[in-house]
């Protein structure tokens, strides 16, 4: 029985020593001796300061969220880049910029560019050949020239289409469809638009390539400008086998504004090069605003070579357009290729260079 309760009496004055211990490592630790630091204020140097104010104001942690946003490096087990920024308050920047600019800029700028399309269209209807037509073809553009515009305006129009609905659709579809079928949509879109990008990309590259021979700047292309390209009178301009606005368009819309949002969209697709936050934050703005521009162009480029101009989409449908609006619309070039192709009254032949344009006979 003694020893019982000698063993009892051990185990109590264990447990009272312990609890004194930890009391007095408290008190050491919320005041340490001089000179000597503790570990948490070893990994932040402010912790007394903070700890000060969360007594004189329970529950501020501006202090804290100050440290986080001062772009300071800290420390983490990953070490990828970025790795030790917490939060990277350039990416509510980049939001607001998204939403309260680009995004209503760049709708009122598309808006517009149809707009001016479709009064243009009421005010002077389709471009009309004023000549009947002869019933004998031209070959304007061959095959490869076709296949290569048509990867480029089939991809383009696909991610038109997606870009315009992750980017206008929260504002416009969204209340319409609702919320299951836009998320449906807005990801669907998002996938085809990451995969068609590409295409895109080689797509530029090889129209380049096909047509820049043709579209060297002149001084014919001068002229042109000056009489407006005959859109708004019934002036003959006559141009080469690409008039001025047609090369306005290859060298703004097609290389610059081409190659930058492959560029952008490219960088943004694949962030696998040590891409950081702000760095995507900057490529999507440059991606959104070339983009923009680029669609707004393309309106006008679409509405002269469709609804537009007659007879303009059948260089593209077919390879072939009548001789009548070749001379109409293309004189230099259509002077150009006659002098190339045999003389139907007298049956003699010209040089024809190896893959030069060519004529045929239809039936009238």
């Amino acid at each position: 029985m003694s020893h019982s309760r000698t063993a009892l009496r051990r185990l109590a004055g264990c447990l009272v020593g312990l609890l004194l211990s930890a009391a007095c490592a408290g008190v050491s630790a919320q005041n340490p001796p001089p000179g000597q630091q503790t570990f948490d204020s070893v990994l932040n140097p402010n912790a007394a300061e903070q700890a000060k104010r969360q007594q004189q104001q329970p529950g501020n942690n501006a202090p804290v969220w100050r440290e986080v946003r001062s772009e300071k490096e800290h420390y983490t087990t990953d070490r990828g880049v970025e790795a030790g920024v917490l939060i990277q308050s350039g990416g509510e920047t980049w939001r607001q910029r998204r939403n309260n600019q680009l995004i209503p800029v760049g709708g009122a700028l598309f808006l517009a560019a149809l707009a001016a399309c479709a009064l243009f269209f009421w005010w002077r209807g389709p471009l009309r050949v004023k000549s009947p037509p002869t019933g004998r073809k031209m070959l304007r553009f061959n095959t490869f020239e076709r296949a290569v515009h048509w990867t480029v305006a089939i991809t383009f129009t696909i991610l038109a289409l997606t870009g315009l609905i992750m980017l206008f659709g929260k504002a416009v579809l969204l209340p319409v469809i609702g919320h299951t079928l836009f998320a449906w949509l807005t990801n669907l879109g998002k996938n085809v638009h990451n995969f068609v990008g590409p295409v895109f990309s080689v797509g530029v590259l090889l129209l380049f390539v096909t047509f820049v021979r043709d579209n060297l700047p002149s001084v014919k292309d001068a002229v042109w400008f000056a009489k407006g390209g005959g859109l708004f009178s019934d002036v003959h301009v006559p141009s080469g086998r690409f008039n001025g606005g047609e090369k306005v368009w290859f060298w703004i819309g097609v290389l610059v504004l081409g190659v930058t949002v492959s560029a952008s969209g490219l960088f943004l697709n694949f962030p696998n090069f040590l891409q950081g936050r702000e760095s995507m934050q900057w490529a999507n703005i440059i991606h959104v605003v070339a983009t923009v521009v680029m669609m707004s162009m393309a309106v006008g480029h679409i509405y002269i070579g469709t609804i537009g101009s007659e007879g303009a989409l059948d260089g593209m449908k077919t390879g072939y357009v009548d001789e009548a609006w070749a001379r109409e619309h293309h004189e230099y070039w259509y002077d150009e290729i006659k002098q190339k192709m045999p003389n139907r009254d007298t049956g003699s032949t010209g040089p024809v260079p190896a893959g030069a344009l060519h004529a045929k006979e239809t039936n009238t």
